[in-house]
């Protein structure tokens, strides 16, 4: 099968973001004059090592938020943001804060999800997650398509579960990390190996 994305697929359901998965999930939270904020996005990904950098891409708009999402407007509004990384134990409440609340309803009490203070920036993060980055907001990259944009941010202060660290290493095998796939599908990191570069 071959198509172009501007003819469509023919298909039941689209498959682009199935063909490029797994993605990790950036549970994104902010703070903003409505309040505090919490959504999962599968358009995140780290960009850069020095200084560490992340991005995530935010598609959708909501009728209360100026065409965009209630993350971006509060990121616009403060120039921060944490990113919060999700584990398979919290799969359901992760879901839960994917809901379209209505602009300035906490989506941190509406999954029940624990807070905690970040360090660098005025912002909420997630109590128990495996790990969190918080963000001083770099820029926000407008693309192609309605309400699409990438928002990239400087990594300023992280958060590490102590059960995480083995050895030195932050090791993903002690959480089990969520990813999305396509259509309503998710997966987890159960099988880890290693392999050695030619330069190395």
């Amino acid at each position: 099968m071959f198509y172009r994305p501007e003819d469509g697929h023919g298909l039941p359901h689209n498959p682009f973001n199935a063909i490029v998965s797994p993605r990790p999930i950036g549970w994104i939270s902010t703070r903003g004059q409505l309040g505090d904020n919490l959504a999962p996005y599968s358009f995140f990904n780290a960009v850069a090592y020095v200084p560490p950098q992340v991005m995530f891409a935010s598609t959708s708009a909501k009728p209360d938020r100026d065409n965009t999402k209630d993350s971006v407007a509060q990121i616009r509004e403060t120039g921060v943001f944490c990113v919060n990384i999700v584990e398979h134990a919290v799969r359901d409440a992760m879901n839960a804060t994917s809901a379209g609340l209505p602009a300035g309803e906490d989506e941190f009490a509406a999954a029940g999800v624990q807070k905690a203070a970040c360090e660098t920036i005025d912002c909420p993060r997630v109590a128990g997650a495996p790990a969190a980055l918080e963000c001083r907001l770099t820029q926000i990259v407008p693309l192609p398509g309605d309400s699409n944009v990438a928002v990239f941010g400087e990594v300023t202060g992280v958060h590490i579960r102590d059960e995480c660290l083995r050895d030195g290493r932050f090791d993903v095998t002690t959480f089990q990390p969520l990813a999305r796939m396509g259509y309503r599908d998710y997966t987890t990191v159960r099988d880890v190996f290693e392999l050695t570069r030619p330069d190395d």
